[in-house]
């Protein structure tokens, strides 16, 4: 395959397909080989493993109190691993570059025993240039990466082990435009029309300099719009910034619910004859942060309604997928989320590609620490060294993103309550602005405003407040809030310049499918952040209805009845959309993953999804739960979550029992009712009309199960993904709630079973595994295709049950 003139020949040990997914890029995540252990010397006498990336070794070990990652990172391994991959070129023309999307963590690169590099930020993008390093054409190169993830606690959370992000080979002329060398801007929207402003930073590596004619042409569908011409000089070995500036007339504008992209598609000629084509892809829009209004888009208020995102992607572990991020991102779109903190790092590039597509108001997170440590060997070790270029290349990467509408610099930063934190502030500021001054800046705060006392439910006297040294400094831009719901109403008291953004709230805690006794008695665990927790329900389960938070936080109900009161409030990131391996506050072992998902870890909404989802969405909502198998006579809680009616009536039987409506600023309406098999059915209407029925029966002893696949045909890619859902069935099909079966998978043709998980906490069967307990009636498996065309049939069997098995194509 060609690479704008540079011709790669992979070795027949390493073979593989090389995907081009532009003039300049090539997929290099193929055909690796890799060894885990901390001697490369000792590496040479054994058998590489031979994968694909992206890849997390963490995610294939075993959970174990031992390791030391600790309960942040669930007790999952760390260590040291080492990659390597050959290839062969021919005609060295060209310039080569290898770029890593993020390694895990403390990497160094080599190419043919050539030192490139290190890299100790595991979540940050970078490349380096392999040109003068290569061998001759035709003889074999190789790249070598350590991954040095031993050094542990490191995180706070799951951070995964290796390579696991994607890998680009990029070829240019000696002359192109720089790396994420494009900066567009929309200066001026309306209805009417659009300014368009580019900054491109064009590279001249020849030993002469160059006259050149750039062209951007700004396309849309596939159509052009607009276009610009420049002739320019460009000396020998300099780096020259040329600007561009177009108009877009009847601008289609980037919304949440209408996310329009352009793309801009800049070439470079010399004598005639194309040398670069470089494409950008970006949205016309207009915002603000509004002093009385809260966010405005588009001349329009929004609130937003965001949630806070950890990078795992479950049984998946850190290595990212494509399909899996989009899967996550379509749950929370349909709960009515359109907004998502990159909490709290620099994110993969696939996810910000996604929300621009999909419409997400991105807060783009860079850091977690700064100089002070929060676990031994965390990112404050290298702060100094690194934290100017880590920023610079976070910015510059990301800026072009319609999506993202704020930068966070910092979450919950030990410095906020000092001068220190005030200066290294400013610093990040004008390191910020210096490459973008379209976008306001802020720090999530914990919080901005010092409350006198830490009870949640105690109201907050203003007259008593006081404000962190760094949130009374004027540095930021936006007043980021972590959790103190009860301050919110006093914002504009506080701080009467600043706007406001909730940047992190709620930590409610569910296990999905639980459900204490009685709902009606709120539950603050643990008692305090740094007190170890010894209590709760057994086996480390915490209730489903929404009465369980942290002491810092909420429940869910809480703070949304106080975010949807006032226009100035912009809007809330809640922490967390899903459940993510690590923190599995307030438990230690055996607990190995968060309670603070809306979602739990294998993707399945817990009942407070619908809350936000009646009130969030324009869809009709009714939804009714717990489950109805329980003991005759046991006196269970009814809840239901519901909107565009006036009332919901529960049925037990055909018995009436009573009619419910919300009162003042309820979100749900509760019955408790003796349980009685048969079924239990609820009906919500709207002058008098009805809107919707729902009912649940009671489920017999468990008999098979029914396989769900969100996608029966996927792309024959080695790369696409099958979600199957494994429900456990009585005789007649009735779900289950109860069931806790131990599951076995097996598979036949072109895919291969990637990940199970079922979201319970405290289960330590292996992710990669092809066996696993079902939790309250459920259980997810992943499939992911070969590159072979075909069928994909998934079977599942289980002692006692009868066996299912579901077919899923594959196609090129």
């Amino acid at each position: 395959m060609i690479l704008g003139g540079l011709f790669l020949f992979i070795s027949c040990a390493d073979k593989q397909d090389l995907h081009q997914v532009s003039e300049r890029n090539i997929s290099f995540s193929d055909g690796w080989s890799f060894y885990l252990g901390d001697s490369l010397k000792a590496a040479q006498s054994k058998d590489w493993r031979k994968l694909d990336l992206p890849h997390d070794w963490s995610i294939e070990g075993a959970f174990s109190q031992d390791n030391p990652a600790d309960l942040g990172g669930g007790y999952l391994p760390g260590g040291m691993g080492w990659y390597k991959k050959s290839f062969k070129t021919e005609s060295t023309n060209k310039q080569l570059f290898i770029q890593f999307d993020g390694v895990y963590m403390d990497s160094d690169v080599w190419i043919n025993g050539h030192f490139l590099g290190n890299r100790p930020n595991g979540y940050i993008t970078f490349e380096y240039e392999l040109t003068p390093f290569l061998n001759p054409e035709g003889e074999t190169n190789e790249i070598l990466v350590k991954a040095n993830n031993s050094n542990q606690p490191n995180s706070r959370w799951y951070s995964g082990s290796g390579i696991y992000r994607n890998v680009w080979l990029k070829s240019l002329d000696k002359l192109h435009v720089a790396s994420w060398g494009t900066y567009i801007t929309t200066p001026e929207v309306s209805q009417e029309s659009a300014k368009v402003a580019l900054e491109i930073k064009v590279a001249n590596q020849y030993k002469e300099s160059k006259t050149a004619t750039i062209t951007t042409t700004i396309l849309h569908g596939g159509r052009a719009v607009t276009s610009n011409t420049s002739e320019v000089t460009i000396n020998q070995n300099e780096n020259k910034n040329i600007s561009q500036n177009l108009t877009v007339e009847k601008p289609k504008l980037w919304s949440v619910d209408q996310p329009t992209l352009y793309t801009a598609v800049t070439d470079i000629k010399v004598d005639g004859a194309v040398v670069d084509i470089y494409k950008t892809t970006f949205g016309i829009r207009s915002f603000q942060f509004d002093l009385e209004k809260g966010f405005i888009l588009n001349g329009e208020q929004v609130k937003i309604k965001g949630v806070c995102m950890h990078h795992d992607l479950g049984p998946l572990g850190a290595a990212i997928n494509y399909r899996a991020i989009e899967r996550q991102l379509q749950i929370m779109k349909e709960m009515g989320v359109n907004g998502i903190r990159t909490a709290h790092n620099p994110p993969t590039p696939e996810l910000l590609d996604l929300c621009d597509q999909m419409g997400f108001i991105v807060m783009d997170e860079s850091f977690d620490m700064w100089n002070n440590t929060k676990t031994e060997h965390d990112y404050a070790t290298v702060w100094k060294e690194w934290h100017k270029k880590d920023l610079e290349d976070f910015i510059t990467r990301d800026r072009n993103h319609p999506s993202i509408f704020m930068w966070s610099v910092g979450n919950e930063i030990q410095e906020q309550w000092n001068e220190q934190g005030v200066a290294t502030a400013k610093e990040l500021k004008a390191i910020v602005q210096s490459l973008d001054t379209t976008r306001p800046i802020t720090v999530a705060m914990n919080p901005p405003v010092n409350m006198p006392n830490a009870d949640v439910t105690t109201q907050f006297d203003v007259e008593k407040a006081s404000l962190n040294p760094l949130a009374a400094s004027g540095v930021l831009d936006l007043i980021g809030y972590n959790y103190a719901h009860n301050t919110f109403p006093y914002h504009q008291q506080n701080f009467p310049n600043k706007p406001f953004i909730a940047t992190e709230t709620t930590s409610g805690l569910q296990t999905r499918g639980y459900y204490d006794v009685k709902s009606d008695t709120i539950k603050r665990w643990p008692v305090r952040w740094d007190i170890p927790f010894d209590g709760g329900n057994p086996g480390n389960t915490v209730s489903a209805y929404d009465q369980v938070s942290t002491p810092w936080g909420s429940t869910h109900e809480e703070t949304w009845k106080i975010m949807k009161k006032y226009d100035f409030l912009s809007g809330l990131y809640i922490w967390t959309g899903f459940d993510y391996i690590g923190e599995p506050t307030p438990y230690v072992w055996p607990s190995r993953s968060s309670y603070f998902g809306i979602v739990d870890l294998a993707g399945f909404p817990k009942d407070v999804y619908y809350m936000y989802q009646s009130e969030w969405t324009d869809k009709d909502v009714l939804h009714i739960f717990p489950h109805w198998n329980y003991t005759e006579g046991d006196s269970v809680d009814i809840w239901a979550y519901f909107n565009h009616a006036d009332e919901v009536e529960l049925f037990v039987n055909g018995t009436s029992k009573g009619v419910k409506k919300k009162e003042g600023d309820d979100l749900h309406v509760m019955w408790r009712v003796p349980f009685e098999a048969g079924t239990l059915k609820a009906v919500s209407r709207k002058d008098g009309q009805v809107v919707l029925e729902k009912e649940i029966k009671t489920a017999g002893e468990p008999a098979t199960v029914k396989l769900t696949a969100d996608r029966t045909s996927i792309s024959a890619d080695g790369k696409d993904l099958s979600f199957i859902t494994v429900d456990v069935v009585d005789a007649e099909g009735n779900f289950v709630p109860t069931a806790q079966n131990q599951l076995n998978f097996s598979i036949e043709g072109e895919g291969a079973i990637v990940g199970v998980a079922n979201g319970d906490p405290t289960n330590h069967e292996s992710f990669k595994g092809t066996s696993h307990k079902a939790l309250n009636g459920k259980c997810l498996m992943v499939v992911q295709a070969t590159k072979k065309e075909g069928e994909i049939k998934i079977n599942v069997s289980s002692d006692g049950l009868k066996d299912a098995s579901i077919l899923v194509t594959t196609k090129k």
